[in-house]
């Protein structure tokens, strides 16, 4: 930027000029015969005229000279301002193909990750597929697993049951054999034999005689025979069983005839009586009771 000072014009040229004039105008008057003369009138003031014009002739170069000096000060310091314009419209460019090289880098990133997280939700529910299906899978053979516990659980509460009424007969044979040793001996085989099922659960009861007749836990012998109102068992002909508080199969009874007293066993007799009703495969569960 250039100083205002240097564009100051010398002014004492221009004032020796006017002190000159003024000089020249006080000899015309000094040196003329008086009364002056017209012409000498208008050479003095002519004279005085150019000096003052003379001393305010550099104020004025030097107002015109400052002016310029300002201008282009400031036509300097606009182009400067244009130039700071053109350099931040270069930066405002290079930023924006740099913001638009990002934002393409980042639509970039953004289908690159879509397709990832694509990929991984594909591979997440192909993977939900598998486990549903090895699930599936899996349940099902436990399942078959289950179903055949539950089958071989049903034969060998069948097996033990058979077992268990033929003992019963066994131990209701002796008893009626008149031999009070070997009821005793069967009567304990019995009873151990009771004791150690009872540890799995399985137990088996019989009905007490002149016990009334509950038809949820007794059964009479003859199926086609209705127990009348008030019936009252005379014996039991087959055990009942319970297995883990379920009932398996009620106790086989045989109802006493009204009015008659029960007859005491023949201690004779060495007749064994079987259930008269075999236990059929489909009346046992097929597992213990939830």
């Amino acid at each position: 930027m250039n100083d205002v000072r240097d564009w100051k014009i010398p002014k004492w040229p221009f004032l020796l000029g006017n002190a000159l004039l003024l000089v020249f105008a006080y000899l015309i008057v000094w040196k003329s015969p008086h009364p002056i003369s017209k012409w000498e009138i208008i050479a003095c003031f002519a004279a005085a005229a150019l000096g003052s014009v003379l001393g305010i002739f550099p104020f004025l170069l030097d107002y015109r000279a400052m002016g310029k000096a300002i201008q282009a000060n400031a036509l300097g310091a606009v182009a400067d301002k244009i130039q700071d314009l053109e350099k931040l419209a270069a930066q405002i460019t290079a930023a924006t193909n740099q913001w638009d090289v990002v934002q393409n880098q980042a639509d970039k990133t953004a289908a690159g990750a879509k397709q990832i997280a694509d990929k991984m939700g594909a591979e997440v529910r192909e993977f939900s597929e598998f486990m549903q299906k090895m699930n599936d899978s899996e349940k099902s053979a436990l399942r078959l697993e289950v179903d055949k516990l539950h089958r071989g659980e049903a034969e060998w509460l069948q097996m033990l049951v058979r077992i268990f009424d033929h003992i019963f007969a066994l131990h209701a044979a002796a008893t009626r054999s008149g031999q009070p040793k070997l009821a005793d001996q069967i009567t304990h085989f019995q009873n151990a034999c009771r004791g150690t099922v009872r540890r799995i659960g399985l137990t088996p009861f019989a009905a007490e005689p002149g016990e009334p007749f509950d038809a949820e836990r007794h059964q009479v012998a003859d199926t086609r025979q209705k127990p009348p109102t008030g019936a009252v068992v005379a014996e039991t002909i087959g055990s009942g069983y319970t297995f883990q508080g379920k009932l398996l199969r009620p106790a086989i009874v045989r109802l006493r005839e009204a009015d008659v007293p029960p007859a005491p066993p023949s201690l004779h007799s060495t007749s064994i009586e079987l259930p008269a009703k075999e236990i059929e495969e489909d009346e046992l569960p097929l597992g213990p009771p939830a």
